[in-house]
């Protein structure tokens, strides 16, 4: 059971706010002015702190800045409870690090939405989130009640790309976000020699792009559609704005950012280490992976070349590689697609 502790001088208030939290099954620690909830915060620990303004002995200001000054509590949600709306509370509130305000008088769904809401997000921000766009699309989902990149590309202006065409290239600077509705499209660099290593492959719900935007540079790598493929164009203004408005946000996306490097690098260790066969292997796992399913019947259409750039190897030795997978009953070859027969056999080479 989730614990709240919840400060409030006047009487009335606090049993009644308290009975509410009770009915919904949340453990309620009360204390009647500011100084008795900072004793209880550290004696409890609670998940959340909901905290009137205006007290005796300690005011609400002065609850938040011993809270932050603790380092066992300082990160718990925090929620003002005021009667007083002028701006300059507000911004005082925040300034101070204060997640949220309920201004009273307030009613009993109010006061579960907010509390619920923060709750919610505090949870997400303890789990290890998945690498990428996924782990910021579920941490804004849980800070906003909705999946808010998918609602941020809705409505945008769209392009549609032919097999092969280009989406952006090394060395340009970025102006746009781009968001995969439809179709396939790979990343990939190309080496003084011209020979292609694809960094990645994306599909729809993903988002590409975005790291140089992020670091203010140029593409790293070139983007190309690996089928018939629909994009929305998502100008770069409003991908910063996005990030610059929720500073949890941004630090959160820098964390799965540093995961991804961290992906790249054992990707490239892989490439310049691991034998033929592992590399292939790995290539198909990780088409299965980035498709999401754990069904050993999965069949993969992708040509053999970009195949072989994301298995870092020539097609010539892919193909052969290919039929010795189909001879020892790990994969189906049928009209060009690869049909996965045993994904556990075949993920016992990454071993």
């Amino acid at each position: 059971m989730q614990k709240i502790l919840l400060i409030e001088d006047n009487d009335d208030i606090r049993n009644n706010t308290a009975e509410i939290l009770e009915l919904s099954n949340y453990e309620v620690i009360t204390a009647e002015n500011g100084k008795i909830g900072v004793e209880k915060a550290l004696e409890h620990k609670p998940d959340l702190i909901i905290c009137d303004i205006m007290m005796p002995v300690l005011d609400g200001y002065g609850v938040l800045h011993a809270i932050h000054k603790n380092d066992t509590i300082k990160n718990t949600p925090f929620i003002f409870l005021t009667a007083k709306t002028e701006r300059s509370d507000f911004r005082k509130g925040m300034e101070l690090g204060a997640d949220d305000y309920i201004t009273k008088p307030f009613d009993g769904t109010e006061l579960l939405n907010a509390v619920d809401s923060r709750l919610r997000k505090l949870a997400l921000l303890k789990k290890d989130l998945a690498p990428g766009l996924e782990g910021l699309d579920n941490l804004l989902e849980a800070s906003f009640g909705k999946n808010v990149l998918q609602t941020f590309a809705e409505g945008r202006n769209t392009n549609l790309l032919k097999k092969k065409q280009t989406v952006y290239s090394e060395g340009n600077h970025p102006i746009r976000l781009y968001y995969i509705i439809k179709g396939k499209v790979k990343t990939y660099r190309t080496n003084d020699d011209g020979k292609e290593l694809a960094t990645d492959i994306y599909v729809p719900g993903d988002f590409i792009g975005y790291i140089a935007l992020l670091e203010g540079g140029v593409y790293k790598d070139s983007a190309e559609a690996l089928e018939d493929t629909e994009l929305a164009i998502i100008p770069k203004e409003d991908f910063e704005e996005l990030v610059n408005n929720n500073k949890e946000v941004a630090q959160k996306f820098i964390r799965l950012l540093a995961k991804n490097i961290s992906e790249k690098e054992n990707q490239l260790l892989g490439l310049a280490y691991n034998s033929l066969r592992k590399k292939v292997a790995e290539a198909i796992v990780k088409l299965q992976q980035k498709y999401q399913t754990g069904d050993e019947s999965f069949v993969i259409d992708i040509s053999r070349e970009s195949l072989a750039t994301i298995a870092g190897t020539a097609t010539e030795s892919l193909i052969r590689t290919l039929s010795d997978f189909k001879s020892e009953k790990m994969i189906d070859i049928q009209n060009g697609a690869i049909k996965i027969l045993d994904g556990k056999k075949l993920a016992s080479l990454l071993n």
